[in-house]
């Protein structure tokens, strides 16, 4: 751009900023593929697989684009970001039509990524739910001779039969306990509620070994509690712990940008001190957030409650012991 015409600026330059303040965007900047990394953002925009009418797939670029409304300085947790080692690495690239081929990508790419980053804290943006079993299959492959549990927010079970409707969103737990990755006893979920499940799923997973808090019950028991029991469970007889984080989980009134949205769910504050807890957790190694859209959404506010999300989980992170 022309130094010569006055005020005309790159669409970025030309944004206000205050020099006392370091916003997100400038924070987390594109990944160079060579820095040694704490923590990484990972698009994947599925939502081909959907079984509902759903426009997850733009939730990577709009969760990215609402950056730029945040700051990394958070005075309830006392931390600031700026210095931490968090860059965003793309998108994964989907295939235009087979779902089959986009989750093997997901596998195969998040596979790549963990041999050249092994210390890597990956955060997967999706997309829909059905992303989460593929991203586990990858995650437990590289934890080689451990075990791998689970603690799973969301308004469902996620273990819907597959001769209705195939691999869908409403299925990644049921790959997930069928295919061996995790065994039921290590996976804790968490804000399930009622009329969103069928009794038959219900009682699926309580066979496997699942342990189950409803959002009645973080209603109840406080999400402290809850979380206590629910950290436990899931590391008990395991080496390493990811989180399923599906933005249902919360009640309608502040995430209304979800395709299965729904009265009596959790609010924004017990998510974010449960993730922030969890950040701070050395044995919680990954995280994803899915099943967002941003077509049905209100002032992008859901995507924007997942950038507060993502930002109170790496404040846990900063605050693990060097």
């Amino acid at each position: 751009m022309s130094d010569e015409i006055p005020y005309l600026k790159s669409p970025d330059q030309a944004a206000f900023r205050d020099h006392m303040e370091t916003k997100v965007a400038q924070w987390i900047r594109p990944w160079d593929g060579h820095e040694e990394l704490l923590a990484g953002i990972v698009g994947v925009p599925l939502s081909k697989s959907s079984i509902s009418h759903s426009g997850a797939s733009t939730t990577p670029a709009t969760v990215r684009a609402a950056f730029k409304s945040f700051t990394t300085y958070s005075m309830e947790y006392g931390v600031d970001l700026q210095d931490l080692a968090v860059r965003d690495l793309g998108d994964i690239q989907m295939h235009v039509t087979d779902i089959a081929e986009c989750h093997r990508r997901i596998e195969d790419s998040l596979r790549v990524l963990y041999k050249e980053q092994p210390n890597l804290i990956p955060i997967i943006v999706g997309g829909d739910h059905s992303t989460s079993c593929p991203s586990l299959k990858a995650f437990a492959d590289r934890h080689p001779g451990q075990k791998v549990g689970i603690i799973h927010f969301d308004a469902h079970h996620d273990v819907r039969n597959f001769e209705d409707g195939g691999v869908t969103n409403g299925t990644p737990f049921r790959g997930i306990l069928e295919s061996g990755v995790v065994h039921g006893p290590d996976i804790v979920q968490i804000g399930i509620r009622g009329f969103m499940n069928s009794k038959p799923y219900h009682d699926y997973v309580k066979s496997k070994g699942v342990h189950v808090y409803t959002s009645r019950d973080v209603r109840r028991m406080g999400i402290d509690a809850v979380l206590d029991e629910a950290i436990g469970l899931a590391g008990k007889n395991t080496d390493v712990l990811y989180v399923s984080f599906d933005v249902d989980v919360i009640d309608q009134a502040y995430a209304p940008g979800c395709p299965a949205i729904g009265t009596g769910g959790m609010n924004p504050w017990d998510a974010m001190d449960a993730l922030y807890r969890l950040g701070a957790l050395p044995k919680v190694q990954g995280l994803d957030f899915v099943c967002i859209d941003p077509t049905v959404d209100l002032r992008n506010v859901t995507s924007r409650l997942a950038v507060q999300f993502m930002l109170s989980f790496l404040a846990g992170v900063a605050a693990r012991p060097i």
